[in-house]
């Protein structure tokens, strides 16, 4: 019986593998699978780098003929003349720069607001509540905006907001004009509407990340509430800021809802009352009317220039959004 036991002694000691390899085979395959999954997430990551060097190449050289024909002057000509083919973007590069400031001035003020009201001030299920809300507001579609926008928007504006703004500040050159409705006054508020609930969203997320330490660190001190949300809304600057940069980058490639209320005139005119034009609207109008090839390159063009300001934008929002994460991080650290 003795021999017996000893004898499955042995045999368990044979199949126990040496010291270390299993862990050796194991490491290996561990390795293994990291290589995997690290090459895996470094192509999904160049091909996004590499479909946006496409559409680059695509559009340049779907823009060559008005490249060639109007060279730098094709940003600063105001003419727009599809039968005498002569092309220019400034009206559209003003209407989309006019129309956004537009928004970001009415929005900024709302949404950092409704940011400090959520992350500070709010009692958590009310707080809870409105974010679900806010961040429902950025899922609507365009078009819902654009229909909003023409049927309830419009109308107000033509008969409660113009009419008053032009009585008392008509002699601003901004205020100047009949009150017709649709123009850079409407295109503003729409786009006000629907880039509050994003500058609002990040906003109140940059507000919630500065560490509890430096709201404690103020108390403290004797700082009231105001100067302590004051503090943290400082702190969280960078990031407000880019928060800001994103919304703006939301105004600049908006299409539709700013299509259907703006007015569609390839005009610059100081007054918000006049009709205007953005670049995204005029790709949305004119695009399938393009009957010359010149025509299309025009448009394409258009299309490339708001692609480069839109990039830019959004490359310096990453920016100011990672600067702020690594000041947090030092400061938590500190």
């Amino acid at each position: 019986m003795i021999a017996s036991l000893d004898e499955r002694i042995r045999t368990l000691l044979r199949r126990v593998p040496a010291p270390g390899m299993g862990v050796e085979n194991s490491s290996r395959h561990t390795n293994l699978g990291d290589r995997a999954f690290r090459g895996a997430t470094f192509l999904f990551t160049f091909m996004i780098v590499v479909l946006s060097g496409i559409m680059v190449y695509q559009m340049i050289d779907g823009s060559t003929l008005s490249l060639r024909e109007f060279g730098l002057g094709f940003v600063t000509s105001q003419i727009w003349d599809p039968v005498q083919e002569k092309f220019g973007a400034l009206p559209f590069v003003y209407g989309t720069v006019v129309s956004s400031l537009v928004a970001l001035i009415l929005a900024i003020p709302l949404s950092l607001g409704v940011a400090v009201f959520l992350a500070e001030l709010a009692p958590r299920w009310l707080e809870r509540i409105l974010s679900f809300m806010v961040e429902l507001l950025a899922a609507i579609p365009s078009i819902v905006y654009g229909l909003w926008g023409m049927f309830v928007m419009v109308p107000w504006i033509r008969e409660t907001i113009e009419p008053p703004l032009s009585e008392h500040l008509g002699f601003l050159p901004i205020f100047e004009g009949a009150p017709y409705g649709f123009g850079m006054l409407a295109a503003g508020l729409i786009l006000t509407v629907m880039i509050v609930p994003i500058i609002a969203s990040i906003s109140r997320d940059a507000l919630k990340s500065v560490p509890r330490a430096q709201r404690e660190a103020a108390y403290a001190l004797g700082a009231t509430r105001w100067e302590t949300i004051t503090l943290v809304v400082k702190y969280a600057r960078s990031g407000i800021f880019g928060a800001t940069l994103l919304g703006l980058g939301r105004a600049l490639g908006e299409t539709m809802a700013v299509t259907m209320v703006i007015g569609n005139r390839p005009i610059i005119s100081a007054s918000l009352f006049d009709p205007g034009y953005t670049m995204a609207s005029v790709l949305a109008n004119e695009f399938t009317e393009a009957t010359t090839e010149l025509y299309l390159h025009a448009l394409i063009e258009i299309a490339l220039l708001l692609f480069t300001i839109t990039i830019i934008v959004n490359m310096l929002a990453r920016l100011l959004m990672w600067t702020m994460s690594r000041t947090i991080s030092q400061g938590g650290r500190a």
